[in-house]
């Protein structure tokens, strides 16, 4: 009797701390980098993973840099061999927390929480902080954020020639359904 009830206790311990940590390997990442006047630059990558631990906030993403698709294959071409590197730099990574974010807190209405943490792309490592907007949907969390980076700060080089025509502020979008 004794052992049967530790290992029921034991058991449901285990699924409680498999329910705190949430993944998804199909998470979208959008960036734009377009100026007005000239051809879009836009790309989305689907398979971006995002690990959540519900309980704590901590979250992390990852996103391999060649995932990323363009409308034109040559715009995708010059982005992994020219700019991003990724042979070399394959892939991009965030780790951070949502401030005051407890299971607790995740609601079917959306909210806003604080996310803070560090985004390294092309080898740089650089702090950020924007807001995510964190909801209970079918089937687990979404976490939805935006916010913008500088090509500079992630020493990503644009050749003069065409400086003109791609923006070094790059708006990027993060969605991610973790279960």
């Amino acid at each position: 009797m004794k052992i049967t009830f530790l290992l029921s206790l034991f058991f449901s311990s285990v699924i409680l701390l498999a329910q705190e940590k949430m993944l998804t390997k199909t998470g979208k990442i959008t960036f734009e980098a377009s100026v007005p006047s000239f051809e879009e630059i836009t790309a989305i990558n689907h398979m971006g993973s995002c690990l959540l631990n519900s309980k704590t906030g901590e979250i992390t993403y990852l996103v391999l840099i060649k995932g990323f698709q363009f409308k034109l294959a040559l715009m995708e071409e010059h982005f992994n061999e020219d700019y991003m590197e990724s042979n070399s730099y394959p892939k991009a990574t965030f780790k951070g927390i949502i401030k005051e974010l407890s299971s607790s807190d995740i609601e079917t209405t959306p909210k806003e929480f604080k996310l803070i943490g560090k985004l390294t792309i092309h080898g740089k490592t650089r702090d950020i902080a924007t807001n995510a907007i964190v909801r209970k949907v079918d089937g687990g969390i979404e976490i939805i954020s935006d916010f913008n980076i500088n090509s500079d700060d992630y020493a990503i080089e644009i050749p003069t020639i065409i400086s003109k025509k791609i923006n070094k502020k790059i708006a990027i979008k993060t969605e991610f359904l973790v279960k």
